[in-house]
């Protein structure tokens, strides 16, 4: 019997989902309105779609999925996008139309604001000194 003890070689995120009531309504906001690019777009069972979207030279990526029993739209869902100037990017996303909240101050704090995208789902941006 060997005791040696051996851990999942876990090395990075891929991905994380987001519930969306419209694939394609979501691709535009996530593509259209922050800017971001589509990393898969594959059509899955049933018609629907396994897509996926990300910043550009990012590594982890949001995957769009069909939401359903367990899994509603309308999530706060503690995804935390990085910027480097997060008051002009909350102008930039009002003038697109984004339901977007007042900045958020605090010494020593990084700026930071939360919005929403089409299904209400509530996604933040925090300034980084990167």
């Amino acid at each position: 019997m060997n005791d040696a003890v051996t851990s999942p070689r876990i090395v990075d995120i891929e991905g994380v989902a987001v519930p969306v009531t419209d694939q394609e309504r979501a691709l535009q906001f996530y593509v259209g309105k922050l800017g971001f690019e589509v990393r898969r777009d594959v059509p899955m069972g049933d018609g629907g779609r396994w897509i996926q979207v990300a910043p550009r030279g990012a590594t982890t990526s949001i995957a769009l999925v069909i939401a359903g029993a367990g899994f509603p739209v309308g999530l706060k869902t503690g995804i935390t996008f990085t910027t480097s100037d997060a008051e002009a990017d909350r102008a930039d996303l009002i003038a697109l139309g984004v339901d977007a909240d007042e900045l958020l101050q605090w010494p020593g704090v990084p700026t930071m604001f939360a919005f929403r995208d089409e299904d209400s789902n509530e996604l933040r941006i925090i300034e980084s000194a990167r």
